[in-house]
């Protein structure tokens, strides 16, 4: 049990390096993001798996996933739609 979280963990922290580096492409950042997101909710599992709590919670997680990826995906069409790519260092955030 100690070697899956340890594994969990490192899974985490590997994602996070990830993506720290990989900031140059909205679809990049929006793929390690997904990623993150289903390690936290394979650590939540595990967490509430052991306290034998209700999986109410893992549901309102699952649907603010699902969320948070439509949120990513409409920004990233409406961004290639505006600038042409999803390359960050070609255009500036701060236009109006």
């Amino acid at each position: 049990m100690i070697m899956f979280n340890f594994f969990y963990l490192l899974m985490f922290f590997s994602a996070n390096l990830m993506f720290l580096i990989k900031r140059k492409h909205l679809l990049n950042m929006l793929l390690v993001l997904e990623f993150l997101m289903m390690i936290l909710f394979l650590l939540v599992i595990m967490i509430l798996v052991n306290i034998n709590y209700e999986s109410y919670f893992l549901i309102m997680f699952m649907v603010f996933m699902v969320c948070e990826g439509v949120l990513g995906i409409t920004i990233l069409v409406m961004l290639i739609r505006s600038v042409g790519s999803d390359y960050f260092y070609m255009f500036n955030l701060l236009m109006c």
